[in-house]
């Protein structure tokens, strides 16, 4: 294959985009808030073109002519909160149907259910030592 300068171009915009986007960037690094810990959570969306065109002439057979691009886009989306050895995901609002509101409702729904059952069974269990 005929190396050419729009292989260096392909090559320096894939070596930005992977410079730009790492593990970090849609898991970010945890800070700390009181007795709570905060780990950002990120959707990241990128993409890149390049093209490019050789066109020999007459006066000279190394004309060359391209370009590149790239856009990254890194949008946050929740935050894992760890508290009192608790761990549980915050959504950022940004739902765009009920459907997902609702799923997005799930934890925090099986989360009070089991405090409601706990607070059922104890009342019951104390109702049953004070009826002894």
């Amino acid at each position: 294959m005929k190396e050419t300068p729009i292989n260096g171009i392909m090559e320096n915009a894939i070596s930005k985009i992977r410079d730009m986007v790492d593990v970090s960037t849609i898991i970010g690094e945890p800070f700390q808030s009181g007795d709570v810990t905060l780990i950002p959570v990120s959707r990241v969306s990128y993409g890149f073109g390049s093209g490019g065109t050789d066109l020999p002439s007459k006066q000279s057979a190394e004309l060359f002519g391209g370009g590149a691009g790239a856009g990254i886009s890194i949008i946050p989306v929740a935050f894992i909160v760890i508290q009192n050895d608790k761990v549980r995901m915050m959504q950022i609002n940004n739902f765009t149907s009920s459907a997902d509101r609702a799923i997005a409702m799930i934890p925090e729904l099986v989360e009070q259910v089991s405090e409601l059952v706990k607070e059922k069974k104890a009342d019951k269990e104390t109702k049953t030592e004070a009826a002894e």
